[in-house]
């Protein structure tokens, strides 16, 4: 709603007003600025991206089961091609460990089921034993 300004001391006071309200918009203006600067930063950029990843769960799972591949097939690979130079023997285990990666990679449920069955066996298996030395 804009009123109509009649006399001189309501222009002046409506300039000064004005003169305020430009003021304000300047100084927000520059701290807005002065934020988006330094988000900018490339250490700033860095931190929010890494924040970003933290945070996002389904994203960490992600890279969980793609290391966990990863570390699987280079694992399979050693065990397979261990110490030697035989050629076929090296292509072989680059096959099983390409193989190993791609299956614990996209399926990290499955083995994470299979770990925790095993190493729940293994801890029954052995609390059995203790209570059988026991009695």
């Amino acid at each position: 709603m804009q009123k109509n300004i009649t006399s001189r001391v309501q222009l002046k006071n409506a300039i000064k007003v004005l003169e305020i309200e430009q003021a304000i918009d300047k100084h927000l203006l520059r701290e807005h600025a002065i934020a988006v600067y330094e988000s900018f930063k490339p250490v700033n950029l860095l931190k929010s991206t890494l924040r970003d990843i933290t945070s996002s769960s389904s994203l960490m799972n992600t890279i969980l089961s793609t290391s966990l591949g990863l570390a699987g097939g280079y694992l399979s690979k050693k065990i397979v091609v261990g110490n030697t130079d035989n050629v076929g023997r090296k292509l072989f285990g680059s096959v099983v460990q390409y193989g190993v990666t791609n299956i614990i990679a996209q399926h990290p449920e499955a083995i994470k089921s299979f770990g925790h069955y095993v190493i729940h066996h293994l801890f029954e298996k052995k609390d059995k034993n203790c209570e059988s030395r026991d009695s």
